[in-house]
């Protein structure tokens, strides 16, 4: 008997003990379908910032790429200048120069305009990919709080936490005048003006 009464204490607390917060999702079918539906988003939202920086990488390949385009255009441009003014009269072709200037102009500023836009689009989408790396963040939160209180997570308010929290949330931008894209800009502006500059010392001197 003495036995019995000791150890009825401990069976009634382990009747009480209140069952692991993911049992208590277990058996709601609400929260239930509510983490499910969570762990689905959490995934797509993987895969976004996958392809996203995959996007990004790709698009600095294709800048990479203009750079080098660029620079081997203007080589081997003021070197087929070189060879021609060293074989043919100087007047003639001084008289002709404004050929080569024009289509150097015209290639410098395709290129330097598709610089420009592959920037802005790098830049665009490492928007995109900051705003899905910060809502599976939220998500993780809400996630790990809904594992945490099982039944006793408040459905409503911590949705509607969630749904404020994306709404509200505001971009940091840098205050500035000058950003990185229009140095790289003015960097090819002035390398474009002492290409131009060459080849009228070339053809002419």
């Amino acid at each position: 008997m003495a036995e019995q009464r000791n150890s009825s204490p401990n069976c009634r607390i382990m009747i009480s003990k209140p069952p692991h917060p993911l049992h208590q999702i277990a058996e709601n079918q609400t929260h239930k379908l509510l983490l499910k539906q969570w762990l689905k988003e959490e995934e797509l939202i993987l895969n976004r910032i996958a392809f996203k920086e995959t996007q990004i990488d790709s698009v600095r390949r294709e800048i990479t790429q203009l750079y080098c385009i660029f620079f081997l255009f203007h080589s081997m441009a003021l070197l087929i200048l070189f060879s021609v003014a060293s074989r043919i009269n100087n007047p003639l072709v001084c008289g002709r120069s404004w050929i080569p200037c024009v289509c150097s102009v015209l290639c410098s500023m395709g290129i330097i305009w598709a610089v420009r836009y592959k920037t802005d689009v790098e830049g665009h989408v490492e928007k995109l990919l900051e705003r899905e790396k910060e809502d599976g963040m939220l998500l993780g939160k809400c996630m790990d709080e809904l594992k945490k209180k099982g039944t006793e997570f408040d459905l409503l308010k911590e949705v509607d936490a969630l749904r404020r929290a994306k709404s509200l949330r505001v971009e940091t931008k840098a205050v500035g005048k000058w950003s990185a894209k229009d140095f790289v800009s003015l960097f090819f502006f002035a390398s474009s003006c002492l290409v131009l500059g060459l080849t009228r010392v070339i053809l002419c001197s």
